[in-house]
């Protein structure tokens, strides 16, 4: 202990003299424990000696101290500052850039000139002013005459969109509901150029599949009129015990038969207009325990494969090309552009207590994005297939739509698929899209 302590106090005085080039006189007085190895005060000089020479070396340490603190933090905040505008140049700098890009972008990407073509619905409460809104837009945006055609009762979206590619148009856009919209894409499926779609009206579903917003014109029109196509599906309905020559009808979302159709069927168009999708609720609760189907569905696939499943019973057979409807998922495993159509047949039982089932089996896949059915929906079933068609045969007819739209009864009726048959402007591009006014015609 003796020795730690004694050279301990050599210790200090070194590091005295070498910071003031001299030992003080502190340290000079300082008694040696060797000396006085019973004195008591040793410590406590030592301590002193300490204290001492530490105010002797740093004479103003407190006023320092305080000092650093407030310097301290007046550095700190012209850091942050200094580091808050040199990000702040940065994300001006790097917006500019991009806004410098997509100019050059659309600059490049412009065509000499593009005739635009809008298919209007005028039964739509919304049409003529959608109608002048499109027409303050394209004066605005430098769009040179613009063409405008309306659907009538004995001249449908296709009459009026081949109408407009005759004479010449470059896009042909839909405004209007799904109807609108279905019929005008009969007409451009494998054409030379694009499809736009202004939503108004009730469902749009095709419009809520794609991205297109239903709620802002203005942004459906930039949408519209962008140079941003991607490519997508047609499903067909035909209705082969159909004695009409046009009983071919192409959809985008879902055709059925059997429940959804009739209860489409009797949706009141007024209540439809007041309550929005609450009104086809209504309608159903009038055919919830109609008679069911039975039949065969001959399915094939991209394989070639061909797949029988006989004797099925259903309420109601959907084929899909999108999946999602307005706060549910009907087919999760649906998409647009992937050349296979996704068939469901749906049955239920012990009366209302097996729509409660079907319901829940919905709210699963809607939360889960899962096709598989929830184990919990015990009193009803969906069979759920894909393939590049499926041929229905049934023991006897049914009521038949296709995106909403009612066609006749039929037993025997086929779904097929046209891949990519329609360049669809969207707002989200993937690596497959094409970014162009007008492009070449996609083949089988």
């Amino acid at each position: 202990m003796v020795v730690w302590e004694c050279s301990y106090c050599r210790f200090f005085g070194w590091l005295a003299d070498s910071a003031v080039g001299m030992r003080t006189s502190t340290h000079d007085e300082l008694p040696s424990p060797h000396t006085t190895p019973n004195n008591p005060n040793f410590m406590k000089q030592l301590c002193n000696s300490e204290k001492n020479a530490t105010q002797h070396i740093f004479p103003d340490m407190n006023k320092i101290m305080t000092m650093s603190w407030g310097t301290f933090a007046t550095v700190a905040a012209i850091i942050v500052l200094a580091v808050l505008i040199v990000l702040g140049i940065i994300a001006s700098i790097r917006k500019e850039r991009r806004q410098q890009e997509l100019a050059q972008t659309v600059e490049r990407l412009s065509d000499d000139h593009i005739t635009y073509a809008f298919i209007i619905n005028p039964s739509k409460p919304e049409a003529e002013r959608t109608r002048l809104y499109i027409k303050d837009y394209c004066s605005i945006h430098g769009i040179e005459n613009p063409l405008f055609i309306d659907t009538q009762l004995d001249k449908d979206g296709r009459a009026c969109a081949e109408e407009a590619l005759s004479m010449g148009a470059d896009v042909v856009i839909a405004v209007g509901g799904d109807g609108t919209v279905r019929t005008v894409a009969s007409a451009m499926a494998y054409s030379t150029h694009a499809f736009g779609i202004i939503p108004i009206g009730t469902g749009n579903l095709f419009a809520r599949n794609m991205g297109i917003p239903v709620d802002n014109i203005e942004v459906a029109l930039s949408v519209a009129t962008s140079h941003g196509s991607r490519r997508v599906d047609m499903g067909r309905m035909s209705l082969l015990d159909s004695a009409e020559p046009e009983h071919e009808h192409g959809f985008l979302v879902i055709a059925g038969a059997g429940f959804d159709a009739n209860m489409i069927n009797d949706t009141d168009p007024e209540l439809k207009a007041n309550i929005s999708w609450f009104a086809y609720f209504v309608a159903a609760f009038k055919h919830l325990f109609g008679k069911k189907s039975r039949g065969t569905i001959l399915i094939r696939t991209a394989s070639g494969a061909q797949h029988t499943v006989d004797n099925v019973q259903f309420r109601t057979i959907m084929a899909g090309n999108c999946g999602n409807i307005p706060g549910f998922t009907l087919m999760p495993d649906a998409q647009f552009d992937d050349g296979i159509l996704d068939i469901e047949t749906i049955d239920t039982r012990s009366g209302i207590l097996g729509w409660m089932s079907l319901l829940w089996d919905v709210i699963h896949k809607t939360v889960t994005r899962s096709s598989k059915q929830s184990p919990f929906a015990t009193h009803a079933t969906v069979r759920q297939y894909q393939g590049i068609s499926a041929e229905v045969i049934l023991n006897k007819p049914v009521l038949a739509e296709v995106d909403g739209d009612i066609l006749s009864q039929s037993n025997h009726f086929l779904f097929t698929v046209d891949r990519k048959a329609l360049l669809v402007r969207a707002p989200q591009l993937d690596s497959s899209a094409e970014v162009t006014g007008s492009l070449p015609p996609v083949q089988k």
